[in-house]
């Protein structure tokens, strides 16, 4: 039995809270999203150096709470890089640091060169990024 090889592209919105992922084939199109369990990005907590004074011994050490929050994240973008499955073309977009941070992953797992673009967009509803990635594949 031979395996179809099915012409596959994706689109990927991401960013910290959660990733909208678009499989466009010739004959299909799905979305999948996925949500990362990752809190807003951690703060020092204490006394802010221009309002209140300062000591070491004063501001909690956050290294624990920022291993927490890597570990989050990359077990989110591996999650997004498992739903890419076998897309031949990967183009993501998204607001912030999400977009270079899911591209390093892809470049982690040996599927950098499947990038196509990255771009910087803002927040857009799911008809819109469905509307990007369909017309972004169209044209190539």
């Amino acid at each position: 039995m031979r395996r179809i090889v099915v012409n596959q592209n994706a689109g990927v919105w991401i960013d910290h809270r959660q990733a909208l992922i678009v499989l466009v084939s010739p004959k299909a199109q799905r979305t999948v999203r996925i949500a990362s369990k990752v809190e807003k990005h951690l703060e020092r907590a204490g006394d802010s150096p221009l309002t209140g004074s300062y000591e070491a011994a004063q501001v909690p050490a956050d290294d624990r709470r920022q291993r927490a929050f890597t570990a989050e994240l990359s077990g989110y973008y591996k999650a997004v890089v498992a739903a890419l499955g076998d897309s031949e073309s990967i183009l993501i977009f998204g607001p912030g640091e999400a977009k270079g941070e899911l591209k390093k992953q892809l470049v982690k797992s040996k599927l950098g060169d499947r990038v196509a673009a990255v771009e910087t967009m803002d927040k857009m509803t799911d008809r819109q990024v469905v509307a990007k990635v369909r017309s972004y594949f169209s044209k190539s």
